[in-house]
């Protein structure tokens, strides 16, 4: 990397160090071992190999060096050149005195005996701020009391997921479901020939669409089907919205020649015994009981999302820094790799993300050094704090991994034990939302007026 400023020198006995500055939070060390110094890490190489080397003719460890270095030359050399490079970023760090946050380049020139040897380092250092103030922050978070109205809607949600569907020979009503055949096109191409990667947008030849319920495939055929009856046909008009996920359909209009195949009507489940019995109470008092209290305990749980989004929004404006560009690059990895996750399990296909690459890299960069600031403010906050893991947040963590996942609890375990890396994350991330959760728990908190 290029200089941009100044360059210090530390002339320290066998080893010199200069350092570049290619930004405020990015540094490059030149650290120069005197030919003294190699030839001294290559002594050592040997000796060490000398005292386990085995061969035939002598007793183990007493070989002669030069038969030694001649017998393992490939590791000597291996292990000379790793030796080297190690000394060299640790006499860098310890004589340079930078807080260096993570290594984000090395490269070493010719490394051999007799010779002096260079090695050049990139690094990140730890940002210097005054830790803002983060204890006794105002949030809001809204009321956590449950009306009537929210039970009996929760519980006709239950009856819906329970619903069964009878065929109706009738015209169909909002909230029927119809069975229909589909088939459109733009002008005078068909959207099939348009899309081929998507036929399902261009024709179906039965697929079944709540009437005027939630958005389905093609954006307003629900509202289109209302008050058809099996054997309808109908032309209809759909418009795509200017930002719909398909481009080459996105502000089209195209029209839709569909058949209704069938109605069925969707029938709720009385609240009778063998309901109850389904849904593991005795009765419609305990029921509704159960349904406040887990209402109840969602609205808590949105607060506490909410006062952790409030609080990390007002960490992040409140004291300013140059974030290292090498946490802002894994975080912005780690955000695109956890959207790829999310949304091809939805099923969102591969190339979707193709299409809209830049910006979903862009998108994922803001919030990565958003997110990157958060966090060197959290760690600071947890070592002022003396935030420390216990076994109850591993566990805690473990669960909460494995129903994210879908794997079991010990895979899971047995997976971290040999991923030392994963692991190291792992803790990072469980102690960031320790600190985070002390900081909720020192808020001020304000409860906004209840909506009417």
């Amino acid at each position: 990397p290029n200089s941009t400023s100044r360059t210090q020198r530390f002339p320290i006995s066998a080893v010199n160090i200069e350092i570049q500055d290619v930004s405020v939070s990015r540094k490059t060390l030149v650290v120069t071992l005197d030919k003294s110094e190699v030839e001294a890490v290559h002594l050592s190489v040997v000796a060490e190999i000398a005292k386990v080397a085995s061969l035939p003719g002598f007793r183990p460890g007493k070989a002669p060096t030069a038969v030694v270095e001649k017998r393992f030359a490939k590791e000597i050399e291996n292990e000379f050149k790793t030796k080297v490079v190690n000394k060299a970023y640790e006499e860098g760090l310890e004589q340079s005195k930078l807080q260096v946050f993570g290594l984000v380049d090395l490269k070493d020139g010719v490394i051999e005996k007799g010779l002096s040897a260079a090695v050049t380092l990139t690094v990140d250092l730890r940002p210097e701020f005054k830790l803002p103030e983060y204890k006794g922050l105002q949030t809001e978070v809204a009321p956590v009391e449950v009306t009537d109205a929210e039970v009996d809607a929760a519980i006709e949600g239950m009856r819906a997921e329970r619903a069964d569907f009878k065929v109706v020979e009738r015209a169909s009503q909002k909230g029927d479901y119809v069975k229909l055949s589909y088939e459109g096109k733009i002008g005078e191409q068909a959207v099939a020939e348009l899309v081929p990667d998507r036929a399902i947008f261009g024709k179906a030849p039965q697929t079944w669409e709540e009437v005027e319920g939630n958005e389905g495939l093609i954006p307003g055929l629900g509202k289109e089907i209302a008050s058809l009856s099996k054997g309808d046909k109908k032309d209809v008009k759909i418009s795509f919205p200017a930002d719909f996920h398909v481009t080459e359909l996105a502000g089209k209009e195209a029209v839709y020649a569909i058949e209704a195949l069938e109605v069925r009507e969707k029938v709720l489940p009385a609240l009778d015994e063998a309901f109850l019995k389904g849904v593991q109470v005795e009765s419609v008092d305990a029921l509704k009981t159960r349904t406040l209290e887990h209402l109840k305990y969602r609205k808590e749980m949105n607060n506490l999302g909410a006062q952790r989004q409030q609080l990390t929004e007002k960490l992040s404006t409140s004291v300013d820094f140059e974030v290292p560009q090498s946490l802002i690059e894994s975080e912005t990895q780690s955000i695109l790799r956890r959207f790829m996750e999310e949304n091809l399990r939805r099923g969102v296909p591969q190339d979707a993300f193709e299409k809209n690459k830049e910006q979903l890299f862009e998108d994922a960069r803001k919030a990565a050094a958003r997110n990157a600031k958060v966090q060197l403010i959290l760690a600071r906050i947890a070592a002022e704090e003396k935030v420390e893991l216990k076994d109850a947040d591993y566990d805690r963590f473990i669960r909460m991994e494995s129903m994210r996942s879908g794997e079991r609890p010990e895979k899971l375990v047995k997976e971290l034990g040999k991923d030392r890396t994963r692991l190291r994350a792992m803790q990072q991330q469980m102690l960031l939302d320790k600190a985070l959760d002390f900081v909720v728990s020192q808020a001020t908190v304000v409860t906004a007026p209840a909506k009417a």
